[in-house]
């Protein structure tokens, strides 16, 4: 699903969930799990929640979550999937276009799993705002596509940023921010019609002094 020329980035991502199921795996992202199990709960800012699984398993770990996505069908779609696993108390569920508004609030740990657009998106200015909201000793956590799956609705001949690029990207030079990871996983993605491939995933985590 690509964008059309008359669409806003709301609109667009409005009408793919509109569109898409509203059932999930209702696990978190494998990498959020990793990162995110031994560190104390505390607060967290979900940017881009999409259908709420990441948000609903970290409150679920005793975490108070801030949950936001550009598009209010998603956020309808979270919103009853945390209601329907009795976590709803411990998530605030808020719409945000980045590019124009950023959550109030100071957060341990602030997760941006795929936060990645078809339209233009300033992400140096995005995420040198998330690194303004994080506590001393919180974690930014950033994870984007390396490589692309043969269904991906993106440009097969994209040429995806390495690693250090996205560092570059992230203003990690900051003399208060410390890399704890930046590198390659490698995963086995599953498409829409149950067919399978490996993908890359690029791994950022900043942590602020």
């Amino acid at each position: 699903m690509k964008p059309t020329p008359e669409q806003s980035p709301q609109a667009f991502w409005d009408d793919r969930y509109r569109d898409a199921s509203h059932k999930t795996s209702g696990l978190p992202s494998a990498l959020l799990e990793r990162f995110a199990t031994d560190r104390v709960p505390g607060s967290v800012l979900d940017l881009g929640c999409a259908k709420g699984d990441d948000a609903i398993w970290l409150a679920g770990q005793g975490w108070d979550v801030v949950a936001v996505d550009i598009a209010q069908s998603a956020l309808d779609i979270a919103c009853a999937n945390a209601v329907a696993r009795g976590v709803e108390d411990r998530i605030l569920f808020a719409r945000h276009d980045l590019t124009e508004s950023f959550p109030d609030g100071k957060f341990d740990l602030i997760s941006a799993m795929f936060l990645q657009t078809p339209f233009d998106f300033p992400r140096r200015e995005v995420f040198e705002r998330a690194l303004d909201h994080l506590k001393p000793n919180g974690l930014l956590l950033v994870v984007t596509h390396g490589s692309a799956a043969p269904w991906s609705w993106g440009k097969h001949d994209h040429k995806f940023p390495t690693p250090e690029k996205e560092l570059a990207v992230l203003g990690y030079s900051k003399s208060d921010t410390r890399v704890v990871f930046a590198g390659s996983e490698s995963r086995n993605a599953k498409g829409p019609d149950g067919q399978t491939a490996e993908v890359l995933d690029n791994v950022i985590a900043l942590t602020k002094n």
